[in-house]
């Protein structure tokens, strides 16, 4: 994979939710596949609608402080680097069958890089399924589930890492202990503990200035 170089850390005034906040599992499947499992705390004063806006308006920018900046990267001062919808649906829209480009560094680390074509399996108001694909396999599949609260939104997410390979329990886990090593699964559970509690800091305001919903 080609080294991306690391953007500095934005200056963003929102306080982290710690790890702590949210339930977390790693659970080793069968198959020799990991599950990353976790159940955020509730997202107060953010609703589901405004999770599907989010993840159908990813691109542009947004003004934290005064100062204008890309809102994937607002999303994660720390970790993201960039974002892009490679694919639209016909009608321009995006959705099932849409293409993210993702480009990020758990724990701003360059040897966790992510840097993947993931393809949308579905994006509603009940939440998103997505995964990359390599040589035409899905390699990992990951899943967000949206549940109205009368306080917001209970967000529960989880990866599974690993193309599901029949009778290769054995092979698939070592490949996976080597790209996937326990640290590298501790860095994911912190990244989206972090970036998805930052809903509640940015997403109402940006949702009210530019959705067009009433």
């Amino acid at each position: 994979m080609n080294r991306v170089e690391l953007p500095p850390p934005l200056e963003i005034p929102w306080i982290r939710r710690p790890l702590s906040s949210a339930e977390t599992q790693v659970i080793e499947l069968a198959d020799g596949r990991i599950k990353l499992w976790i159940r955020h705390a509730v997202l107060r004063g953010v609703t589901p609608a405004m999770l599907l806006w989010w993840f159908r308006h990813l691109e542009g920018d947004i003004e934290i402080a005064g100062r204008v900046v890309p809102r994937y990267r607002a999303w994660h001062p720390l970790d993201h680097i960039a974002f892009r919808y490679v694919r639209r649906r016909r009608d321009g829209s995006i959705g099932r069958g849409a293409i993210f480009h993702i480009c990020e560094a758990f724990a701003r680390n360059p040897d966790w890089l992510v840097d993947v074509h993931t393809y949308v399996e579905k994006l509603d108001e009940t939440g998103v399924i997505h995964g990359p694909r390599r040589l035409g396999r899905k390699v990992a599949h990951m899943e967000y589930v949206f549940e109205p609260t009368p306080e917001g939104t209970q967000y529960t997410n989880w990866l599974i890492a690993g193309p599901a390979l029949h009778h290769a329990g054995r092979v698939l886990r070592m490949v996976r202990r080597a790209e996937f090593p326990d640290d590298k699964a501790g860095a994911w559970l912190t990244h989206n503990v972090d970036e998805v509690g930052n809903f509640e800091s940015f997403l109402p305001d940006l949702y009210r200035r530019e959705s067009t919903a009433p």
